[in-house]
């Protein structure tokens, strides 16, 4: 069970959203994806030269949980001294990095929003989640349950979170927020 409670504030300008998730017990919750998209409609996105990185240490995907928008171009580097077989077979994006070490000669570019589940064939409990969002305002709340989304034009926003335990981690938990001209 997620409990989102979002705030906002800030000059005419721009706002921040500022994002606390807790359980049912009040627990903050590390890992989840938060997006601030506009109720009028769909951002219009950016076009990202961003490149993010996906790292495996100590047969570990590190971070577990990234999200990036459309667009961005993920290095998957494996820093382990075994070799990795990386994939995915979500609808979202299909791919493998056959068995490697060190870097893979490309990135893979995360071109259609929706959830990736990342996997190692030889290290069957390696698990990663890449949520791929078309707004361009989003974070990932830290280890005391918070996330920051600065400078967000003025507006009404649905601020949707994701998390991968929840039981359809495509499906994210809703509520709808004004970051105001005047706060």
């Amino acid at each position: 069970l997620l409990a989102l409670a979002a705030g906002a504030a800030g000059p005419a300008y721009a706002g921040s959203l500022v994002v606390s998730v807790r359980d049912a017990k009040g627990e903050p919750i590390r890992d989840v994806v938060v997006v601030a998209v506009p109720a009028a409609g769909s951002p219009k996105p950016k076009l990202t030269t961003a490149r993010e990185v996906i790292d495996q240490i100590d047969k570990e995907f590190v971070p577990a949980v990234k999200v990036v928008q459309t667009g961005t171009a993920v290095d998957f580097p494996n820093n382990d001294n075994i070799r990795h077989h990386v994939y995915s077979f979500s609808p979202a994006k299909k791919f493998e990095l056959p068995l490697y070490r060190g870097m893979p000669a490309a990135p893979v570019v995360f071109d259609r929003p929706g959830v990736v589940i990342l996997g190692c064939n030889i290290h069957d409990w390696m698990m990663a989640y890449v949520y791929v969002v078309d707004s361009p305002w989003f974070a990932t709340t830290g280890k005391d349950g918070s996330a920051r989304i600065p400078d967000l034009p003025p507006g009404d926003y649905d601020v949707e979170a994701y998390h991968p335990r929840v039981k359809d981690p495509a499906e994210p938990l809703r509520q709808r927020v004004a970051v105001g001209s005047e706060q």
